[in-house]
């Protein structure tokens, strides 16, 4: 499988990542200047498992050479606002008379259509619009900031390697074709809330934060201090593992019933406060292998060593960065880190060879003749 990324930032770069960890050939079309993100490219782990060219899509010669790959791709990325790949000559219709079979995927934050398609957007204001950010954080502060799991990732980049792969299976069927994949972080995101709307419609759900199952309205489902500064995670919903939790946690025979909703107040204070009488760590050792559903909250620092995560090589270590190692898993087929991350323009004369398109080298001979 051959990809095309037109470099951005954000959602574009890891769905294109996603795919180069399971073993597709990705190209990263980077610009003169970098994509806007100001971070050291030997650090963006995003770009591993790509090669990588650069190409002036401003010049005489950039669509060109942009449509040359896309003439012998399966998959091109594209992360620009309505309308911008269209006058740089690369968008849906140019490259689609070029490939009929090509998958052409846009990942934008509003979608393609409506009245903020035109605007400027980051995720915070994506899943703002969608509900997802107003469920998330205390009843009585500002909504929490997921840094940009939920829409970048979640709602972006993931359904349009979704799409992406299911249209790809059209195209290869008889008779099929490619097609735009609209991946809108909007969409996604509001997707993502299919369950809290079907519990929200038969009143399962309150429309405001922190009174709700999963929310942290309920005193056995949320994170509570330790006596060294530290959280611990506590998603014991089921009775059978909330026995066991206030069982180890030691207030089995003080603890008001779970089922008296008056009292969770009380119960609530009760396991405050015996969570702070020890560290993080005795805490981890004491719930340790137990069905109480508790664990240590911890950094992405401290992650990695975490012992169930190194057992299941959960992250590796690859050109010297400790990084997540591809997921999900196959039986057959694995996924792995392979290269570090794209330097830009690094693997043009490569790529020219490998995917038979010349044209890629010649601005830089006529360059320098």
């Amino acid at each position: 499988m051959r990809v095309v990324e037109l470099a951005g930032i954000g959602p574009g770069p890891f769905a294109a990542m996603l795919l180069a960890d399971l073993g597709a050939d990705v190209v990263r079309v980077d610009r003169p200047g970098g994509a806007g993100l100001r971070i050291d490219p030997a650090y963006d782990i995003t770009n591993r498992n790509k090669r990588s060219v650069l190409i002036d899509l401003k010049s005489s010669q950039g669509a060109a050479q942009v449509l040359d790959l896309v003439e012998r791709a399966d998959v091109l990325i594209e992360g620009y606002r309505p309308g911008v790949a269209e006058r740089l000559g690369v968008g849906p219709e140019a490259c689609l008379a070029r490939n009929p079979r090509l998958v052409y995927g846009r990942m934008t934050g509003w979608g393609q259509q409506g009245p903020l398609a035109d605007t400027a957007g980051h995720d915070i204001g994506y899943i703002a619009i969608t509900g997802a950010l107003g469920m998330i954080g205390s009843p009585d502060g500002p909504p929490a900031i997921p840094a940009n799991l939920v829409g970048d990732y979640a709602g972006g980049s993931l359904y349009l390697v979704i799409g992406a792969l299911a249209a790809l299976q059209h195209a290869r069927t008889e008779g099929g074709r490619g097609q735009v994949v609209d991946a809108a972080i909007v969409d996604g995101t509001a997707h993502l809330t299919a369950m809290i709307h079907g519990m929200l419609a038969a009143g399962g759900w309150q429309d405001r934060r922190g009174a709700n199952l999963l929310d942290g309205g309920t005193p056995f489902y949320g994170a509570y201090e330790t006596a060294d500064g530290g959280y611990m995670a506590v998603g014991a919903l089921e009775k059978r593992f909330y026995a066991e939790f206030i069982r180890l946690l030691g207030i089995e025979e003080d603890a008001p019933s779970r089922d008296d909703l008056a009292a969770w107040g009380e119960l609530r204070t009760a396991i405050a406060a015996r969570f702070k009488t020890r560290t993080r760590e005795e805490w981890t050792a004491v719930f340790q292998d137990s069905d109480a559903c508790v664990a240590p909250v911890l950094s992405l620092r401290e992650a990695p060593a975490h012992p169930h995560l190194v057992a299941r090589g959960t992250f590796v270590d690859h050109a010297g960065i400790t990084q997540p190692a591809p997921a999900p898993r196959f039986s057959e087929t694995p996924g792995a880190v392979r290269r570090p991350p794209a330097q830009p323009g690094a693997d043009t004369a490569e790529v020219a060879r490998d995917w038979q398109t010349p044209s890629l080298t010649a601005e830089q001979k006529d360059a320098g003749s």
